[in-house]
């Protein structure tokens, strides 16, 4: 008798989909709330760190003293008299310098791998980095309150009253806000926080300095007018002059608040797309 062995059939092979982890999805109020999160982080680590705040606690005093007292006689004739000049010039000059702090601190925390953690949170992707310049913001109010204090307790009496002060203080912190985005590029694109600081510094140096915000413009070369009329530092210092001294609010306030929109406009966008390439 002849046994045939019949092979039974071979059970069907399917190939099991793939299961892959639930791409979590972040409206825009939710996105709000993550950055605005991220930026209350961002001043615990001032208040954890009191020594991030060295800058804007003494950099306006030191600057204020020091170039009220050696220039003022000199320009002005009198440290009174040139208290009008010299205090709008160094708010403008010590709060737009503290933005920098943005791209190198941006800087530090990629290299730290803190923003590789935040990757595998459920929060918005975009969140680390707004957060960072929106807690910012809080440095540039205590650069701008000490320097506008300081210049009180040295005498300085602004024409413009309350309204014209806060005017020409929030003109500042916008003015610098839109001028820590360059940084926030800076800092996505550099390899380290010593470089970031350093380009920083070698841009805003002339800029600062080769402006009017401590001598009058006619006393300068004629090559060197020339800049510092088209310099956009020169027209944020004559807009914060007009609103404080004079409580004026002119077209140098209008170009300052369109040079910080342009700027906004490209470099933000700019430093989220190269964010979210290494984000």
């Amino acid at each position: 008798m002849t046994t045939t062995l019949i092979n039974p059939p071979s059970p069907t092979l399917t190939k099991s989909p793939l299961v892959t982890p639930e791409a979590h999805t972040v409206n825009f109020r939710q996105s709000v709330a993550n950055s605005l999160t991220m930026a209350y982080r961002g001043i615990l680590k001032i208040k954890h760190n009191p020594e991030q705040l060295f800058d804007v606690t003494l950099q306006p005093i030191i600057f204020t003293l020091m170039f009220t007292y050696i220039f003022g006689g000199a320009i002005s004739g009198d440290v009174k008299a040139y208290l009008p000049v010299i205090i709008p010039g160094i708010l403008v000059q010590t709060v737009i310098t503290t933005s920098i702090v943005t791209g190198t601190q941006l800087r530090e925390d990629m290299d730290k791998g803190v923003f590789d953690r935040f990757k595998s949170l459920p929060i918005a992707r975009i969140s680390p980095l707004a957060g960072a310049l929106t807690a910012d913001m809080v440095r540039y109010l205590i650069a701008t309150v000490l320097t506008i204090v300081m210049g009180l307790i040295m005498g300085y009496r602004p024409g413009g009253g309350f309204f014209g002060v806060v005017g020409a203080a929030l003109l500042v912190i916008v003015c610098s806000f839109a001028t820590s985005w360059i940084w926030a590029l800076m800092g996505v694109l550099a390899s380290k926080a010593s470089t970031v600081q350093g380009y920083s510094m070698l841009i805003l140096f002339p800029l600062t300095f080769m402006s009017s915000a401590f001598v009058p413009v006619d006393t300068m070369p004629g090559w060197m007018q020339g800049f510092v009329k088209i310099n956009p530092i020169t027209h944020i210092i004559y807009a914060v002059r007009d609103l404080a001294n004079n409580g004026h609010i002119g077209a140098e306030f209008g170009w300052s608040l369109l040079g910080a929109a342009v700027i906004v406009a490209i470099f933000a966008p700019l430093t989220v797309r190269m964010y979210m390439k290494k984000a």
